[in-house]
């Protein structure tokens, strides 16, 4: 966290703005006020929705249920103030989103980091900034959670998941007090990139020793790479940013063995970027929704051109093109990596090969997940067109709910919502990156809201019958007689 204190007119250019905000949300007047009925299961009162995850979607997530009127609190195992990989695990110097993107602002112009920016360092320094400092964003968040005053339960994590058949979601706690049972009507799993796996690693890592090498996900201590010779495998993003921060470390020598004969150049990510698909790609036919997505993943997505400067600026970085490994042979004094280029003498590997979901790494999705309905489950592409990483995505309702293999195999799978990145063949991309995660946590809650009001019509039609507030109190007016021609 940023030990620098704010100048007093950093102070008050903040409370102005957050004096704007609150103002803004009692114009619109939201929240919205309570209007799910309370709900006892066990003899413990029920959560209307339980978010897993603290970061910027399950931020959103719970801001855009609040707003609706529905009480959401979200637990996440991290420590305050460090939820999300920002000030963790993420390694570039910037986000490598536009800075013009509101983000998680829902809609309001105070709520985004422009406006958090600018009330504190002016326009002129908007305007000089090329993109957002990454720990700067990690701030901005922990104002949004301050600022919309949050319910966050910090340093719990989720042990098990258990839909059940009483129209209620059982969790299974793990905090500093204890292990404890906390009940919901719904629950939101925003727990990002990795969210319904982990990390995915080629078989050779796996038979190397563990101390030999890393994911570029994983919490490493960079400092321990000074004076090794590291092979970063990948050429995305994080590959760069990894390869970046072993040489600032002082790594003797860093080589990307990249397969590929060059780097893509062009984002097509960004082509797909407009509202049309924020709002279209839900409803878009099946072989549609495939065929774009897939089409994103082969083209693959260019590391940002500051990223790769980041790293060319060392002279001791070499990028290795066509350089497929094909072996690793561990020794004492090192690893032999054998490519398609040549054979590397090598001390320390660190391989940027993303994500995937697998329910066996996250225990806590152990008696859900043999349940879950899978697009492979759902739709055949055609020959040529095959994509693990689609297939393995899950099939989610309107809602971004789960839904059931088999109908009625586990009763309350509905009750809990992916709103994470595999969530992008069913909804686009509107789980976890920032250009539209405001649209997705705002479909969410409204989903939410509408099964919520179902579940519930029984009571929501009695309040209707039993609403008995007068617009009129029978004195208004003075009842008048018709005259006696007028009675013919």
């Amino acid at each position: 966290m940023d030990k620098r204190q704010p100048t007093s007119a950093q102070e008050a250019g903040l409370a102005a703005l957050e004096a704007r905000l609150q103002q803004d949300l009692a114009w619109l007047d939201l929240p919205a006020k309570s209007w799910v009925p309370p709900l006892v299961r066990d003899g413990q009162p029920v959560l209307e929705v339980a978010v897993i995850g603290g970061g910027q979607a399950g931020m959103a997530a719970a801001a855009s249920l609040n707003h609706l009127g529905i009480g959401a609190v979200i637990f996440d195992q991290s420590p305050a103030g460090f939820e999300g990989p920002w000030a963790t695990t993420a390694r570039m110097e910037t986000l490598r989103s536009p800075k013009k993107l509101t983000g998680p602002a829902l809609g309001f112009a105070g709520l985004t980091f422009r406006a958090w920016h600018e009330a504190q360092f002016g326009l002129a320094a908007w305007e000089e900034l090329d993109k957002i400092p990454r720990l700067q964003w990690m701030d901005y968040l922990r104002w949004y959670r301050r600022v919309l005053a949050l319910d966050v339960r910090n340093e719990h994590r989720i042990e098990a998941i258990l839909p059940r058949a009483d129209g209620v979601v059982e969790l299974r706690i793990a905090a500093p007090g204890g292990v404890s049972t906390v009940l919901a009507r719904r629950v939101v799993l925003a727990t990002g990139r990795d969210g319904l796996g982990g990390a995915y690693l080629p078989q050779l890592a796996l038979d190397l020793p563990r101390q030999r090498w890393a994911h570029s996900a994983d919490d490493l201590d960079y400092a321990t790479l000074a004076g090794l010779r590291v092979g970063v495998i990948g050429a995305g993003a994080s590959a760069m940013d990894s390869a970046a921060t072993a040489l600032e470390a002082g790594a003797a020598r860093v080589d990307l063995l990249i397969r590929r004969r060059e780097l893509p150049r062009v984002n097509k990510g960004k082509g797909a970027g407009n509202p049309g698909l924020t709002s279209g790609h839900l409803y878009l036919p099946d072989e549609w929704k495939w065929r774009i997505r897939h089409y994103i993943n082969i083209q693959q997505t260019p590391p940002p051109s500051a990223s790769v400067q980041r790293v060319s600026a060392f002279p001791n970085a070499r990028f290795i093109f066509g350089a497929g490994i094909s072996h690793v042979a561990a020794g004492e004094a090192g690893m032999q990596v054998t490519t398609a280029r040549g054979v590397f003498d090598l001390d320390f590997l660190i391989f940027s090969t993303g994500f995937r979901v697998d329910w066996t790494a996250r225990p806590e999705f152990a008696v859900i997940a043999p349940h879950i309905r899978n697009w492979s489950e759902r739709y055949t592409p055609p020959p040529g067109d095959e994509d693990a990483e689609l297939a393995d995505s899950p099939d989610l309702g309107t809602a971004f709910e789960f839904q059931q293999k088999q109908a009625g195999a586990l009763p309350g799978l509905e009750r809990v919502h992916c709103f994470c990145y595999p969530a992008a063949l069913s909804h686009g991309s509107l789980s976890g990156d920032i250009p539209a995660i405001s649209d997705g946590a705002q479909r969410l809650a409204q989903g939410i809201a509408a099964l919520l009001y179902r579940e519930n019509i029984d009571a929501h039609y009695l309040n209707i019958q039993q609403y008995d507030e007068p617009e009129l109190l029978g004195d208004e007016w003075t009842a008048a007689e018709p005259t006696p021609e007028e009675r013919r």
